[in-house]
């Protein structure tokens, strides 16, 4: 999959340097003449997207397509099973069913878009469609940082108190915790989308990317960015890197309470229980901070949107079979589920 995006990517290379040479040359006339106007001129973004040519944009349109209906599919069935099987109503599965949901969510700002204009004529989003998916991606993407925080943290409490688990993840508490993941990430996204949009658009309008993602966006305004840059930067410290440090620390005093335990059993049930959880947060976190948290100048922009595939479709694809493949009581529940079904 990578090296067939790739390969379109490459084939864009030649008109993506004709076209930043326009912008560029756009940005300076316009900047010129019109210093003294903040105003926004641009009504529209054109997408360059993952591939210019008609053949690879069909492989690609229907790969997607099926990545996206896989992703749907399978995390509401994650859901559906975890509603209906009553040993799974416990914290843990509480925050698996938010992250499913949010999954759905997430792919379903960007891959529709993406979808549409791998076959449609005209590839482009108004702003204002640009600024309300720009908006729900980045809130989604953030949400999904702190929630993996959150599953790392109740992971911990079960692990290493288990006898204050019930005490400490009672219902009120994981209810106000997922509340705050989502409240605290809407909030978040809306600052930086409000100092990104309240930057001047007065010409250039092509965007090196399949949606709208603040990065992108940025490199088209016609003043410097470097403010607005050091925001998102600051807010991805305190979004991806804050719940990523106290994974890391939930992790570590884990595997210290493992490498006490005296029986093989117990030690193998408490690494499997957080195995499923430590692969989604490899998935997702890698990428994220590849692509948030490195110096815009020397990103590879091409690259960053191969990156962006991957927390984008790949990781809301590979989560619902990660946790049913390495889960033995949601494979268990689903067994029990489509049994029923069949004897029905």
């Amino acid at each position: 999959i990578i090296g067939f995006i790739w390969k379109g990517l490459r084939g864009n290379l030649g008109s993506l340097e004709m076209i930043k040479m326009m912008n560029q040359e756009m940005k300076l006339t316009l900047r010129t003449n019109m210093a003294e106007a903040n105003i926004t001129f641009v009504t529209e973004f054109f997408f360059l997207g993952l591939s210019s040519k008609p053949r690879d944009q069909f492989i690609l349109f229907i790969m997607f397509l099926f990545f996206y209906l896989l992703t749907v599919l399978g995390n509401l069935i994650i859901i559906t099973v975890i509603q209906i099987e009553p040993r799974l109503q416990t914290p843990m599965y509480f925050f698996l069913t938010n992250l499913s949901f949010l999954d759905i969510c997430y792919t379903s700002t960007n891959v529709p878009q993406m979808l549409s204009n791998m076959v449609g004529k005209k590839k482009t989003i108004s702003f204002t469609g640009c600024a309300i998916q720009m908006y729900f991606s980045l809130s989604f993407g953030m949400i999904e940082c702190v929630l993996l925080g959150v599953m790392a943290y109740d992971r911990y409490v079960a692990i290493c108190v288990p006898l204050h688990y019930t005490i400490i993840m009672n219902r009120r508490s994981c209810i106000h915790m997922a509340a705050i993941s989502w409240a605290s990430s809407f909030l978040s996204s809306m600052v930086i989308n409000v100092l990104t949009l309240s930057l001047p658009y007065c010409g250039p309008n092509v965007l090196n990317h399949f949606f709208c993602e603040v990065p992108s966006v940025l490199r088209l305004a016609c003043t410097d960015t470097s403010v607005t840059e050091l925001v998102v930067f600051i807010f991805s410290i305190i979004i991806v890197f804050i719940p990523f440090l106290l994974i890391v620390i939930s992790y570590a005093r884990i595997l210290l309470s493992v490498l006490r335990m005296h029986s093989a059993e117990g030690r193998l049930k408490a690494l499997s229980t957080c195995a499923s959880h430590l692969t989604v947060v490899a998935l997702f976190y890698g990428t994220a901070i590849f692509m948030y948290m490195r110096p815009q100048s020397k990103s590879s922009r091409s690259g960053g949107k191969i990156i962006a595939v991957f927390y984008t479709i790949i990781t809301p694809m590979l989560n619902p079979l990660i946790y049913s493949l390495r889960n033995k009581d949601v494979k268990g529940a689903l067994k029990k589920a489509i049994s029923k079904h069949s004897l029905a």
